[in-house]
């Protein structure tokens, strides 16, 4: 088996249009989280969301390409070409052929969907635009990131609601490892912030009204947030032959089913998936100095996922350091794992632990060193992010510094 490495990476996000701007954001517990900004949003019960500000579709696309990007594409791209920027690849020849894109996404595009029901519902026309399918479909950014960067490898797309950019650069990692592919554009992307979005998630009574705090005994729900992350994942011996930059080594992976509920998370399944990733990536539980949670600031999540860490690092779990970036960035759905990774490789990079903001009271259930409210200079080895989806679906990656 091969190793692989990250070579490129890029986001946009409610914390910044690129890397930097997000890893600033993250240095300085600066929250992307504020009042939403979209049509109807006075008929909501929640009205805050993590938008991506100032956001201007023509300063990036044409008019033609507009009419086939829903907003969740355009955020892809936008990323995707920072990545292969940052990783200086070119895919032509042999390589394009080995290389391929395995995206995350959950809403896919959910608001193309909600402005054409408008259309024909609210508005009584009776035709939508001709590209509508092609523009909704969950499988549209994989497609266009493909076509634009002539990637002519295995490419699909993964939707397992908030783990599917963990589930998505999980199958990354294992097709590069395995010699399938040379390289992978890798991540996920969403854009739920919608009327019909947010209504749907209201009637779920998990959503905050005024902002998200994981871990505190003062939280009372998950934020919605929007955005993308997408990286380069490369064999380590592509990469070091041709002199690149290595960001980090993608160390390991795990997923795991809870097999128990829809919605009510299992402790029992998130350790399972911590575990093997660990395992899968041959370190010791002592080896972690930082674990990205999935942190959503639910309480029944928050919880959880502070047993299952106690349960596989034991004594050692007083010493990691856990932090939940939702605080600041919000939840991105399918597209959360992806810029949380962000988080990890800064851990790796710079050595800058990004902090849980908004933390008020300790919780007696989550008695674990959260990172409260500012970031932290620390050296970490390793770091993990954790992914744990609505359906009890669960992945963990592994990242281990260059």
């Amino acid at each position: 088996m091969g190793r692989v490495v990250i070579t490129g990476a890029g986001t946009i996000n409610p914390l910044g249009v690129d890397v930097a701007q997000t890893y600033d954001a993250l240095k300085n517990g600066r929250c992307g989280i504020g009042p939403l900004d979209i049509r109807d949003a006075d008929r909501l019960s929640i009205q805050i969301g993590a938008q991506v500000g100032d956001y201007d579709e023509t300063a990036h696309f044409n008019r033609q390409q507009i009419a086939l990007y829903d907003r969740f594409t355009q955020f892809t791209l936008l990323a995707a070409r920072q990545a292969i920027a940052q990783s200086e690849l070119t895919f032509a020849g042999a390589l394009a052929d080995q290389s391929g894109v395995i995206l995350g996404t959950s809403g896919g595009g959910l608001t193309t969907q909600d402005e054409n029901y408008r259309v024909v519902y609210e508005d009584g026309k009776n035709r939508v635009h001709p590209f509508i399918v092609p523009k909704l479909m969950n499988n549209a950014a994989v497609s266009q990131v493909s076509m634009e960067f002539n990637l002519r490898g295995p490419s699909f797309t993964v939707a397992t609601a908030c783990a599917s950019s963990n589930h998505a650069m999980g199958q990354a990692f294992n097709m590069v490892r395995s010699g399938m592919a040379k390289a992978m554009l890798t991540g996920g992307s969403e854009a739920m912030l919608c009327f019909g979005g947010i209504k749907a998630w209201e009637g779920l009574r998990v959503m905050s009204r005024d902002a998200c705090r994981p871990f505190s005994a003062t939280r009372n729900g998950m934020v919605q947030g929007e955005g993308a992350g997408v990286f380069v994942f490369e064999d380590y011996d592509h990469a070091k032959a041709r002199g690149a930059d290595i960001l980090c080594e993608v160390a390991g992976f795990a997923m795991s089913s809870d097999a128990s509920d829809i919605v009510m998370p299992s402790k029992q399944g998130a350790a399972r998936a911590i575990a093997g990733a660990l395992k899968d990536a041959q370190i010791a539980p002592e080896q972690v100095g930082y674990i990205n949670a999935h942190g959503t600031g639910t309480g029944a999540n928050d919880k959880t996922e502070c047993a299952a860490v106690a349960d596989v690092f034991g004594a050692h779990a007083d010493r990691l350091m856990i932090s939940s970036t939702k605080s600041m960035h919000g939840h991105l759905i399918g597209g959360t794992g992806a810029v949380e990774l962000l988080a990890c490789i800064m851990a790796l990079r710079d050595g800058v632990i990004a902090p849980t903001i908004g933390y008020e009271e300790p919780d007696p259930e989550c008695a674990l060193d959260v990172v409260p409210n500012e970031a932290r200079q620390a050296s970490v080895d390793v770091t993990l992010s954790n992914a744990f989806a609505f359906g009890g679906l669960n992945a963990v990656i592994a990242l281990r510094k260059a």
